[in-house]
């Protein structure tokens, strides 16, 4: 628990009430987070180009029911996650004990944990979480102070143009409900400038980016070098 007098409250708790209410339905492959667990693999993908998961510690900030959490427990990782949905976290929780797989999984902001275990991590992942919060810049920031230097960070998040606008929304959303209607606002997309320039001031070096491609009308998924609509980014804190 933090020590602060007054926690960090970075959260939309119209966001928080939406993700809580779909809780049920996290671990459902074929339910509303399906895509979640399709894109899952190139996630750990991409990651592992630059570090191991095995035998590092990893904080996941915004974990939900701890799709990628696990996912990166399996892969050898000493993992702790975080997030402010209650009720989404009991499931995180409740699937770890059917699974065994083993997750420190916390009620936390990220701001109040990296406060407390500043410098701890060698890797910090926040997916699909900065365009579901008031202040991205504050989470980038969080990442930044809780991963040791030398260390590694990866966002993932929504480019905001029209293509993303059709493909996130339109289609995932309200054409063909692969994605619960409301999940996500376009206003708050981030383009990939606007989070570098973020990072940067975090004191984070670029390393590089890869596009995921979800299609939804096609069905494919994959990596890609077009960060056009659902994107990753690496990271690195100087040593």
């Amino acid at each position: 628990m933090s020590t602060s007098k007054t926690p960090h409250i970075n959260a939309d708790q119209a966001e928080l009430n939406n993700f809580n209410q779909l809780a049920n339905t996290w671990w459902d492959e074929s339910g509303e987070f399906g895509a979640l667990h399709k894109i899952n693999p190139f996630r750990l993908t991409f990651m592992e180009q630059f570090l191991p998961i095995e035998g590092h510690t990893i904080l996941d900030i915004g974990c939900g029911g701890g799709i990628l959490s696990e996912a990166m427990a399996k892969a050898g990782g000493q993992v702790t996650g975080i997030d402010l949905a209650d009720e989404v976290l009991t499931v995180a929780k409740l699937h770890g004990l059917d699974s065994g797989v083993k997750v420190d999984y916390r009620l936390e902001s990220a701001e109040d944990h990296a406060d407390q275990h500043a410098g701890h991590y060698d890797i910090v992942t926040c997916m699909e979480m900065l365009e579901h919060v008031p202040q991205p810049a504050a989470i980038i920031e969080a990442a930044a102070k809780a991963v040791k230097p030398g260390g590694w960070v990866f966002f993932s998040t929504l480019n905001r143009n029209y293509k993303s606008y059709l493909l996130a929304i339109f289609a995932a959303e309200q054409l063909l409900d692969l994605v619960p209607k409301g999940t996500h606002t376009h206003e708050k997309f981030i383009q990939p400038s606007e989070l570098d320039a973020m990072a940067r001031q975090a004191g984070l070096l670029l390393k590089d980016g890869a596009g995921i491609e979800f299609n939804p009308l096609l069905k494919r998924y994959g990596l890609s070098e077009k960060l056009d609509v659902n994107y990753l980014m690496a990271y690195q804190k100087p040593a």
